[in-house]
């Protein structure tokens, strides 16, 4: 890896960031608060959140075995990703490089913060190949996208191809880990001493069932959290959020047995699914979805539309063609649509 100094953006070096009023008391027993111009009433939600979260970092810590300097948190993981190019990415010189098909978010945030998105095919297996992506470096790359399980596909990368890419290139990889918990590969968050240049994204949005509050997290070294920290917008998760993600975190037995209900019926519906008529092939998943190619992906997606049922339609998105992408539901939720592609006309 190249000094941290030499990877991060010089205006970011030199950043001055702004000083929360909650951050001059830090440490102290304070009492009374005439600082940041709240009002008196209404508590506790007159006051302004703890900017650094550190309390439900402290409870995270427990769970996700990762000191809580080592952890950001964010307004879901989307921020984590637009921060990464606030932070290395110098706009219209640098460029990241990520296979596809993979999460568009990705993408998105390069476009938003002028900067070249090289995408890196898959194999046919939706395997990525270390030596494919970084033949696409050069020495303006800054970060690597790595999605595992991988959205859509739903399949994990082999851990010898993202340990190589870890190895080899001198910039930041980022291993995104939303789906990790359904997987049972060992999460890279383990292995923060071992990679500097690593950064790990996860989400209370998937296995956590929390998609409404909006937090992600993000785990790093300490210096590379110090400049999510000094980028990020001051009271960046609110308290509403906060205190729902303690909440949830107040009972994680009830979190690891819906894990476990959901991978079990992820494989009885793909096998459902692997006997209907319409289905030509369901890909392996390590996800709480899986991708499935059909008949008429088009067709097939606009008759469960009319049906009042949702799924993801993926045939444009590139090795996907007449794919569409199934979350595993709840038993009601999965019948009611086996059911309907049972009665699809032919």
């Amino acid at each position: 890896m190249k000094p941290l100094q030499d990877l991060v953006r010089k205006n970011i070096l030199s950043l001055r960031p702004y000083s929360c009023a909650r951050d001059e008391f830090k440490g102290k027993n304070a009492q009374v608060f005439l600082d940041a111009n709240e009002s008196p009433f209404n508590s506790p939600y007159n006051r302004y959140p703890d900017p650094l979260q550190m309390y439900l970092k402290e409870r995270l810590s427990e769970l996700k075995q990762v000191d809580a300097e080592r952890m950001f948190l964010g307004n879901g993981s989307d921020e984590a990703i637009d921060l990464l190019y606030r932070v290395f990415c110098e706009p219209r010189q640098d460029n990241v490089v990520a296979f596809e098909p993979t999460y568009g978010m990705y993408e998105v945030c390069a476009d938003i913060n002028d900067i070249e998105y090289r995408r890196v095919s898959l194999d046919a297996h939706f395997q990525m190949h270390a030596d494919v992506l970084l033949k696409a470096c050069d020495a303006r790359t800054k970060l690597i996208f790595i999605c595992s399980p991988n959205n859509p596909t739903g399949n994990a990368m082999q851990r010898e191809e993202v340990e190589t890419v870890l190895h080899r290139f001198d910039g930041i990889v980022v291993v995104d880990e939303a789906y990790s918990d359904f997987c049972d590969h060992r999460p890279f968050r383990f292995d923060l001493d071992k990679y500097p240049n690593l950064v790990v994204l996860n989400t209370f949005s998937k296995a956590f069932g929390c998609a409404a509050i909006r937090l992600g997290m993000a785990f790093a070294s300490q210096d590379i959290i110090g400049l999510f920290n000094k980028v990020k917008y001051p009271y960046n998760v609110n308290t509403l959020t906060a205190e729902k993600a303690i909440e949830t975190l107040g009972d994680i037995t009830k979190i690891y047995q819906r894990i476990i209900l959901i991978k079990e019926s992820r494989e009885w519906l793909m096998q459902a699914f692997s006997m209907l008529p319409c289905c030509e092939k369901v890909y392996p998943s390590d996800a709480n979805f899986f991708l499935v190619r059909v008949t008429d992906a088009n067709a097939i997606y606009h008759y469960l539309v009319q049906q009042g049922i949702i799924v993801r339609n993926r045939t444009n998105v590139a090795l996907c063609n007449n794919c569409l992408r199934i979350t595993v539901g709840a038993k009601a939720e999965n019948e009611q649509l086996l059911k309907a592609l049972r009665n699809l006309p032919s």
